[in-house]
């Protein structure tokens, strides 16, 4: 049998988790997943993902990739795994990618879609799949501010504290704050789509626009905390659980 490299497209609703990546002590999405295809395949496989998502954050389209040397089809891998996974993880996909595919440094698009309730009652069953924002939000406003974070910049202002990373400098392709009203309800939506992402960068634009819709900042306050650099320009972080990864994308 030939080792291949196998890229996961991966589904999973992260309320019970305590994020993507493994961590000694906690349940996460990765050690299941791995934990799960070693079962599968009755040998040491790790896995590697082109996002370290939060705790509670989710996706659709999360990307992995595993490194097997087993008879079972690429075809059949995904419905095999998820087959030994909890009911809130799914292989959408598996498909045989070139050896030496970088999942991480291949990738030219990513993008993040964040949920918003405005309604004045919780939403008790959508609760772990948005924030909710009982007060006026102003879209307007807030999409006006979101411009400004389009193009090639340092996002230094918007990283946590706690990012360590050297080059905080990132493209964002669209920022785009979007309105509708479902069943009587108005949700907003920030979908914010990059080339890459600094840690809790998308939940911290989205505490920053919402202060904007909520009259507190101008929309001219968002560039103005890109240029200070520093995390205390910006607005409070948004809870994880509005966030989901909704695709990645490569060459």
């Amino acid at each position: 049998m030939a080792l291949r490299n196998v890229k996961l497209t991966i589904a999973y609703d992260g309320s019970q988790y305590h994020g993507w990546q493994i961590q000694p002590g906690f349940t996460t999405v990765q050690g299941t997943i791995q934990e799960a295809v070693r079962g599968l395949l009755g040998a040491e496989v790790r896995l590697f993902g082109a996002s370290r998502t939060d705790a509670g954050v989710h996706a659709l389209g999360q990307a992995g990739l595993i490194q097997i040397d087993s008879p079972i089809p690429t075809e059949n891998l995904a419905r095999a795994i998820t087959g030994r996974l909890p009911d809130d993880i799914a292989i959408v996909k598996a498909e045989d990618v070139r050896m030496g595919f970088d999942v991480i440094g291949e990738v030219t698009n990513k993008l993040y879609r964040y949920t918003i309730f405005c309604g004045k009652v919780r939403p008790v069953l959508h609760r772990n799949y948005c924030w909710h924002v009982p007060s006026a939000l102003d879209v307007g406003p807030m999409d006006e501010a979101a411009q400004a974070l389009v193009g090639k910049h340092d996002f230094k202002s918007f990283a946590s504290a706690a990012d360590n990373r050297q080059d905080s400098v990132r493209t964002i392709f669209r920022c785009d704050v979007i309105e509708t009203m479902e069943d009587g309800d108005r949700w907003i939506y920030v979908e914010v789509e990059g080339d890459g992402f600094l840690y809790n960068m998308v939940r911290n634009i989205v505490g920053s626009l919402v202060e904007v819709g909520a009259g507190r900042w101008t929309p001219e306050r968002i560039a103005q905390a890109l240029q200070v650099r520093d995390r205390t320009a910006a607005g409070p972080i948004a809870p994880p659980n509005g966030l989901c990864l909704m695709w990645v994308e490569y060459a």
